[in-house]
């Protein structure tokens, strides 16, 4: 991979695009930022943001639509669905340990490109 730093600032930088009341995915994010095979590495810079962040990270969720643990007995988890529903997302909640899933055929932000490059 080439550098970690351009990878987070352009991925934190796509975040700040989508749109209140759309959510898009971890790998369509790293896809825009130029760096297709690393929506993990977008998780986790989204993960070590601080709580009084202005980057909507609550609008980046999986490939399958769930929002996704974090390893703090889903804190994280129900502080995402709130922030979704206060933007107007219906978030289901699945049955058992299945989580909570976000329709993105019906919420979901996937532009073939940016309105403008990054870094402007």
């Amino acid at each position: 991979m080439g550098d970690v730093a351009d990878l987070t600032a352009k991925a934190y930088e796509i975040v700040r695009m989508i749109p209140p009341g759309s959510v898009t995915t971890y790998g369509h994010v790293a896809k825009l930022a130029g760096y297709p095979k690393y929506s993990r590495h977008v998780g986790n810079a989204l993960k070590l943001l601080p709580a009084d962040s202005q980057i909507p990270w609550q609008r980046v969720i999986s490939a399958k639509g769930l929002i996704s643990p974090r390893g703090d007995e889903g804190q994280g988890v129900a502080r995402q669905k709130d922030r979704l529903e206060q933007e107007g997302v219906e978030v289901e909640t699945l049955a058992g340990a299945g989580g909570e899933r976000v329709d993105i055929r019906q919420y979901g932000w996937f532009p073939d490109e940016l309105p403008q490059p990054l870094g402007q």
